[in-house]
């Protein structure tokens, strides 16, 4: 991350939307690049270095889906999709493709800059992704060690419990996919087995949840993936 104020580039065509964004995100304190189309971003990224990137789907040179596959050939940067299309096929699709968050429009100014502040918090505590210790609540992961536990008592995970779970804590505020998980988990060829995930969520919420049909931490996103909360309810 830059030193000072992060920069934030926006990926906007409507002019009065990009001028509501470019206020808000100011008086916050961020510098914000703002440009019109997919193409000018990707030069922006490359050129600029921005710390987070705020992206419209509707672009008119292309579909924002192709600016998030086009990034991750060859960058990390954070992505928030800002998006009229609130279908879940959207929203999955983006964030398979590398978005790491989604707000559909209209959506409320604090709810976004509380998602870019928690981005480039996570940002900044995982340089090179080496994370150790994560802990919510009573929820306690040692990802190093390979331990977990609820209050003091240490919960035996079997490797793809354990291996499931400390995927959603890399992830930790934030959706990641059924494809996602199934791919990081179980390997490339059972991204379509999503029965798998029910299964061992089911096995992880009744060791990890005080009351799993109402569950603390393993939270589902419906239609869309899992989520592991970052603050208690």
């Amino acid at each position: 991350m830059k030193s000072g104020n992060p920069l934030l580039l926006l990926i906007e065509d409507d002019p009065q939307f990009q001028m509501l964004l470019n206020t808000t995100l100011q008086s916050q304190g961020f510098y914000v690049l703002a440009v019109g189309t997919g193409q000018a971003g990707l030069i922006a990224v490359r050129n600029q270095q921005p710390s987070l990137l705020i992206l419209d789907l509707g672009l008119p040179d292309m579909d924002g889906q192709e600016v998030i596959s086009r990034l991750r050939k060859w960058s990390e940067i954070p992505i928030i999709v800002l998006s009229a299309r609130d279908q879940e096929t959207d929203i999955t699709l983006a964030l398979d493709h590398g978005a790491d968050d989604y707000l559909t429009k209209p959506f409320s100014p604090a709810v976004l800059i509380s998602r870019i502040k928690a981005l480039l918090r996570r940002v900044a505590k995982l340089p090179g992704g080496a994370l150790e210790v994560f802990q919510v609540g009573e929820l306690k992961v040692e990802l190093t060690r390979r331990r977990v536990f609820v209050s003091i008592k240490e919960i035996s995970l079997t490797p793809i419990e354990f291996n499931l779970l400390s995927e959603l804590v890399r992830h930790a505020g934030f959706v990641v996919t059924h494809r996602q998980l199934l791919e990081k988990v179980w390997g490339a060829s059972h991204v379509e087995h999503s029965h798998y995930l029910r299964i061992y969520m089911a096995q992880l919420r009744h060791k990890l949840e005080s009351d799993p049909a109402r569950p603390r931490y393993l939270l589902t996103e419906a239609g869309v993936g899992y989520r592991l909360n970052e603050a208690e309810n």
